[in-house]
Formats: C-alpha cells, sequence, structure tokens
C-alpha cells in the first residue's frame, strides 16, 4: 500500500475533474485508482480506529490543501485547484512532500508555502536521533506533536477563512474554556460596529464587577498586528479596564510587543500561534480523534 505521500497524485487525478466531492466519495476512487487489493481496503490501523488507507489519504488531503492544491468549499467536500493541476501536469508519476514544499518556497510557483504556525519548528528527527533511536514513548509523543501541528495550521486557516463576528464568538469561547468569566461568569461579543476597539467582554462574576476585555483581529498571515492597533486598544480600555487580551490569526510586530510591555495597561498578546495552541489544549474548535495509553511494569504487583 502506499504511504501517504504516494496518495496524493492519485487523490489530484480523481478530483481532476473539477467535480466538489465529499471526502467519503473520492476516498474509496483513490483506493481503485492505486489498485488496492480487498484485503488491503479492509486493513486497519493499530487502534483498530480508522481505515489504513482512509487515514493515508487523509494525511494527503490535508497537507494538498494546506499548500493550496486543493480547496474546500463547504464542510467535508474538496475540490481541486489551478495549483493541484499544475502539480498534476508537473509530477505524473507522484510526488513527495520535499518536493511540494521546495515549490512553496518558489515566488513563481502557485503552490503556498507549507505554514503550520508562527514559530512552530517541524517535529523530525534529527541526524543524531532518527526514529530507530527513540524509545516508543518517544516516537508516539513526536506523531502526536505533529498531528497537533497540522491541526494548529488547519484551525488559523479556518478562522481566516470565516467572518469576523465567528472569530470574535471563537475567542470568547476559548476565554471561558479557559476559566475566565468563573463558575457563574459569562461572556458576550459586543456588537459589529460601533464596538470603540473592544471584541469581546468577559464577567468574572455574576454582577459584572470584575471584567475582561478583549480585542480579536482575524488577519491573514501575512498582516502583522503593530503599534497603533495595540495603542488603539489602549485607548478603548480607558476609563474602563486596566488590563485586556489582544488576540490575532497573524503576529504582532516588534514595536507591538514593545510598547504592550511598557505601557501601564496590562495588556496581553496572543498570536496566531498562540492562539492555536490554547484551542488544541483547551479543546475549542477541535475534538479528541483517538487515545492511546502507555503502559509500564506494575513493580508492586511482583514484589
Amino acid at each position: 500500500m502506499p504511504n501517504w505521500e504516494g496518495f496524493m497524485i492519485p487523490t489530484l487525478r480523481v478530483l481532476g475533474d473539477g467535480v466538489v466531492r465529499h471526502w467519503r466519495e473520492f476516498q474509496p476512487l483513490i483506493a481503485d485508482l492505486v489498485g488496492l487489493t480487498d484485503e488491503q481496503k479492509k486493513e486497519m490501523l493499530p487502534s483498530g480506529s480508522q481505515l489504513k488507507y482512509e487515514n493515508r489519504i487523509g494525511w494527503g488531503v490535508s497537507f494538498l490543501t494546506n499548500v493550496g492544491a486543493l480547496d474546500r468549499p463547504k464542510r467535508g467536500h474538496y475540490e481541486i485547484t489551478d495549483a493541484g493541476r499544475q502539480l498534476l501536469r508537473d509530477f505524473p508519476n507522484g510526488i513527495r512532500e520535499r518536493d511540494v514544499r521546495e515549490l512553496g518556497e518558489d515566488p513563481n510557483s502557485p503552490i503556498r508555502v507549507y505554514e503550520k504556525t508562527e514559530r512552530v519548528k517541524p517535529v523530525v528527527p534529527t541526524v543524531h536521533e532518527s526514529a530507530d533511536s527513540m524509545t516508543p514513548i518517544e516516537q508516539v509523543q513526536q506523531g502526536i506533536e505533529r498531528i497537533h501541528d497540522e491541526v494548529a495550521a488547519a484551525l488559523i486557516a479556518r478562522l481566516q477563512g470565516k467572518e469576523p463576528g465567528f472569530f470574535e464568538q471563537a475567542v470568547v469561547d476559548l476565554l471561558l474554556a479557559m476559566g475566565y468569566g468563573g463558575t457563574t461568569g459569562k461572556g458576550t461579543v459586543t456588537q459589529l460596529s460601533n464596538d470603540g476597539g473592544i471584541d469581546g467582554v468577559i464577567d468574572q462574576d455574576v454582577l459584572g464587577l470584575s471584567r475582561v476585555y478583549v480585542q480579536a483581529k482575524r488577519y491573514a498571515s501575512d498582516n502583522v498586528v503593530h503599534r497603533p492597533d495595540v495603542q488603539g486598544f489602549v485607548g478603548a480600555l480607558s476609563g474602563k479596564a486596566s488590563s485586556g487580551i489582544f488576540i490575532t490569526t497573524s503576529r504582532f510586530s516588534d514595536g507591538a510587543r514593545a510598547y504592550a510591555d511598557a505601557v501601564p495597561t496590562r495588556i496581553i498578546l496572543i498570536d496566531g500561534d498562540r492562539l492555536a495552541r490554547l484551542m488544541i489544549r483547551y479543546g475549542v474548535g477541535v475534538q479528541v480523534r483517538e487515545t492511546f495509553k502507555s503502559i509500564e511494569i506494575d513493580e508492586d504487583f511482583f514484589s
């Protein structure tokens, strides 16, 4: 059976007719295209939770979507893009992950740069730390890190693709999940216009005596939040609160961070990297797919 890289070109071939298809529809077509046997189609992951070929196709689809070769017009549905068609023309016999990454670095290529999130380094074994040299636990942890990297990238892309109101509500939901608002507090999104630079308000108590003010900017990854944006937020807090949280899907400039550190008003800056990690940690916008248990000998049993 092909590895996940080996399923990428077949996936593009199946979707090459331009038809928007649900992943449940095109996965069997891909399996037939690559000639999987009936036995291979029935192979499960070691956990028994998913068919192996579906899992590998899923990894390929996620990667192709990330770099712009596939588009996701609605939930669970995919279609090929012009970038995907070019991959088909240039690599008819198959393509590897590193080939696509290299194309992303070419300014003349329609393939986008593969991005996880800001300042997230790829989790790969170093020269002195091959997969064979790692313990099974280390390999599992490394795999989980890679999954988190992929999901973090997808979270930011989804948030950037939604309307501002959705993003503001997602930010409030996250802060409530993190414990802001207390056991009986509440969080609300302000009006989309005339909000005075404040996008969300969280009451830490039922009377609203203690409040957390939030600004949420749904920016593209290359749209940096600069010092004037943070200054505007501080101005909006004047007379209301001595602290606030500024959250963005992109990142903050050095000047913005320096200003936030220096101003008397306590401002917490959360960029796209940290936002995605917090959403994963507190289960906002994600769901647990599988749970693995690590076991070891119970020494007390044998004592």
